[in-house]
Order: structure tokens, then sequence, then C-alpha cells
């Protein structure tokens, strides 16, 4: 062989080197803590006990999710290893919980963990931490704050924006309406409470003419709506959560006061506070959705509907069709799937958030026709649109069109 020959060879076998070097720099993979080539860690924080307990099945679906997705082999051939712990809706104790995900199981991110004063007690600690607090279940307005809280975001719509839908509806359809409203005393009912302020605009001071709050450590709100109903006035809001909803519609039907009533949709659960307090009683509540109800006929033949009810006979057969809260344990489960699919071999903490936040045109199963999930880089709130609904009969009935849910409209 010549010279020239045997140079060719070496220099060829050299670029053979690089690029073979530089393609597995390529295709390194990237992890952080909670990741490996195996699984995926997430940890998960829900008020399993408690007055708030109701919530406690969104966890429950959302680990038969997972299960199902390993199952399948997991995601790209990760298996989720989901930790789930119970705060009884205390947040001394989520602190404690989040901790313990953090620092001793050591998760890549917490995931969906319930409630605006939950997620507040370990806001500013898993931004400290630089942990995603991902698709927190709770529509407080704050979590949608990149620039501040860059770890932490939402998914459902926020609170302001639906109370500000139901101001809209009560201006245009009840001018001259006296509002009453029951309110939970904490950053959830105080936001929801806001957007009902808001959106009254001017009017707000003249047509709430009586307000209401409620402790959660409180048995029953019997003599909030007893007092309400005193003030004479004929719309109610409703802002509680499921136990509390359950009991403000039972009394309201046992005094006789038949207002208009709107119930904020944390509480619009069919199986868990609809069907508890008496379908009768409950007939010409007005509340707003995102996601398909599972006993509207309509959705019978649809193809999402159809993939949650094979889910639930085949993963999560004690899993209740009618209770809403495990519809949005399922589709929020599906948000966070796509995420860690879109993440490919790039397992940081910091490419989840990235990934979170390039959310386009995503639809889960079940989001009502015309929603769709979108995300940026400014933009936290995953779902901002909502179409308002009225209980008949046995079922929540959609009317009306899409309304986008902009609390800066």
């Amino acid at each position: 062989m010549s010279v020239l020959a045997n140079k060719f060879v070496i220099a060829s076998a050299a670029l053979a080197v690089f690029a073979a070097t530089g393609s597995a720099a390529l295709a390194q993979k990237k992890y952080d803590t909670g990741a490996t080539d195996k699984e995926i860690k997430i940890g998960n924080i829900m008020p399993y006990s408690g007055p708030a307990s109701a919530y406690g099945v969104i966890g429950k679906t959302e680990a038969a999710y997972f299960k199902m997705i390993n199952e399948a082999g997991g995601i790209n051939g990760r298996k989720i290893n989901f930790i789930s712990y119970d705060d009884a809706y205390s947040p001394p104790k989520t602190v404690e919980q989040a901790r313990k995900l953090v620092e001793s199981d050591e998760v890549l991110l917490i995931f969906n963990s319930l409630g605006t004063p939950p997620n507040s007690a370990i806001h500013k600690y898993m931004n400290t931490k630089k942990v995603p607090q991902l698709f927190v279940a709770t529509g407080a307005t704050k979590w949608n704050d990149p620039k501040d809280f860059p770890w932490t975001m939402g998914w459902q719509p926020n609170y302001q924006s639906e109370t500000r839908i139901y101001a809209k509806y009560i201006l245009k359809n009840m001018p001259n309406a006296k509002i009453a409203v029951l309110y939970q005393n904490d950053d959830y009912g105080k936001d929801y409470l806001k957007g009902l302020v808001d959106g009254l605009g001017d009017k707000a001071k003249s047509m709430i003419i009586a307000q209401e709050s409620y402790e959660l450590a409180e048995p029953t709100i019997d003599n909030h709506i007893v007092k309400l109903k005193s003030s004479g006035a004929d719309v109610f809001v409703n802002i509680t959560t499921p136990k509390f909803a359950a009991q403000a519609i039972k009394k309201i039907a046992e005094i006789g006061w038949k207002p208009t009533h709107f119930l904020n949709n944390v509480s619009a659960s069919i199986g868990s506070v609809i069907k508890p307090a008496g379908f009768e009683q409950s007939k010409d509540i007005i509340s707003a959705a995102y996601l398909m109800d599972s006993s509207d006929p309509q959705w019978k033949d649809n193809a999402g509907m159809k993939s949650f009810d094979d889910f639930l006979t085949k993963h999560f057969p004690e899993g209740n069709r009618l209770d809403g809260s495990v519809m949005v344990g399922y589709n929020v489960a599906q948000t966070m799937a796509e995420v860690l699919k879109r993440c490919g071999d790039n397992l940081t903490r910091e490419n989840v958030m990235k990934q979170a936040a390039g959310l386009k045109d995503f639809h889960t199963t079940n989001l009502l026709p015309g929603i769709k999930i979108n995300t940026g880089p400014t933009d936290f709130a995953p779902i901002s649109q909502l179409q308002l609904m009225k209980f008949s009969v046995e079922r929540w009935v959609l009317f009306g069109d899409l309304i986008s849910a902009d609390v800066s409209g």
C-alpha cells in the first residue's frame, strides 16, 4: 500500500471514530434525580383523608393510569414509579410530604398535588429546590406566574376566570340580581370570590348583598345557608368543596329557598356531590365544564369516552364512572404522560418544564370539543376555555358557546 493510500485509510478511520463519538455525544442520555434508564419517579400529594377526601379518588385514578402505562411498556421504555402520600388537606402535612418526596424518595417532580392552601404551602420550597410542581390540582390564578415561579404550573381553568363567566351571565340575564355568596375561607375561596367581584365590576357592591365564609373544620354549613336565605337574595354563588357543596344543596331544598344557583366546577361531580345531595334538589343548578360528563348520552359513541370506559373496565373497576374527579385524574395523567414522552432521553427537571411549557393544541381524550391545551414560556395556564352547563334530571346539559377564561378580559 502506498504512503498516500495508507494516510487516506488512517484519515478515514479517524473520521469514522470522530463520527461515532459525535453521534454518541448527540444521543447521550441526560438524567436528574428521579430518572434512570429504567424508571421515572413521580411524587403526588392527595387528601385521602380529612374534609376534602372526596378528591382522593383523583390520586387513585392516576395510580391506575400509570399502572396501565407500565403494563404497556412504560414511557420510552421507562416504568413510572408513582409515589402518592396523604396530607388530609392540611398545609403543614403537605410541607412534610413534599420534603419527604423530594429529599428522601428523590422524585423527579411532584405532579398534580391537590388544593390551593396545600400547594401554596410548598410553592416557594419547590421553586427554591428547582423541582417541578407540575399540573397542580387547583385553579388558583397564581400558578400562572412563570416569571417568579418558573417551576410551578397549573392545569385546569383558573378560578377567577370561572366566576367571571358567571358574572357575565348574571349581568346579561339577571341585571337586577341580588347575590348571596358562600365561600371557603382560604386562598381557594377568596380566588373564586375575587373573580366574581371583578366580573361584576362597578355593580359588585350593589348586587352582592350577602357573603358568608366557612372554615374547613366546621362540620356543617347549614347555619350559613339559613343566614344567606334571610338576606332576600335571588342568586346564590356556591364556592365550596364537595362535602359542603352537597350540604348546601340539601339545606337550600330543605328550607324552601329557590335562588338561581351557581356551583363551582370543582364540586360539579355527579357521583360525589349531585347524587348524594339528590337529583331533584340539584335541578337547574348552573356550573361550567371543560371535560365531558360521562352521564351525558351525547358522548356515548365518542372515541374518547369509549377509551375512558375501557380504562375503567380493565384498569380501575372500582372507580365511580359518575365521579367527575375520576375523569379529571384520567385526563391530567394523560397530559403528564405526554410531557414525559416528549422529554425523550433528556429527563432533566429543566427539560420537563420546557416540554410542559411547549404544548400546542394538545387534546386529551375527554376535553370538550374545541378545548385544547396550550402553553408557552410566558403562559403556564394550560386550559383556558369553559362552557356553561345546567343540571337537568340526572345529568348536566351544556349550553351556549365556549367562553374564553382569560382573567385579563
